[in-house]
């Protein structure tokens, strides 16, 4: 987990509910590391979470993907480019709904931790 240094800080939310339940917030952990191994680098790998997000429609891991992906350098571009790819699949209201979350946080509005 060496690379979470330079990830910025989660929300207060995350962080109170894993003060609350540690157990869950290691096993997140784990998680994380897990889907880790393979051969995306990482840079791929924010993307495709990113991806996933947006096709998921979880507005919360969207907002968490875009201050990850700024964090090492994946640029807003990029980022739209995720979102414009979504559209063809998600269609266009969910698309539009997708970007607006990219732009929120790229603002430092909604996700921005607290």
């Amino acid at each position: 987990m060496s690379k979470q240094s330079n990830l910025p800080k989660p929300p207060s939310a995350y962080s109170d509910f894993i003060t609350r339940f540690p157990k869950l917030g290691q096993a997140w952990d784990l998680l994380a590391e897990g889907g880790k191994e393979g051969p995306l680098d990482e840079r791929t790998a924010r993307l495709v979470k990113l991806a996933i997000a947006i096709g998921a429609l979880k507005e919360g891991a969207v907002h968490a993907s875009v201050r990850k992906a700024l964090a090492i350098g994946i640029t807003l571009e990029e980022l739209e480019q995720v979102v414009a790819l979504s559209a063809g699949t998600l269609g266009l209201p969910s698309a539009v709904a997708a970007h607006t979350w990219v732009k929120e946080t790229k603002a430092g509005g909604k996700g921005h931790g607290d």
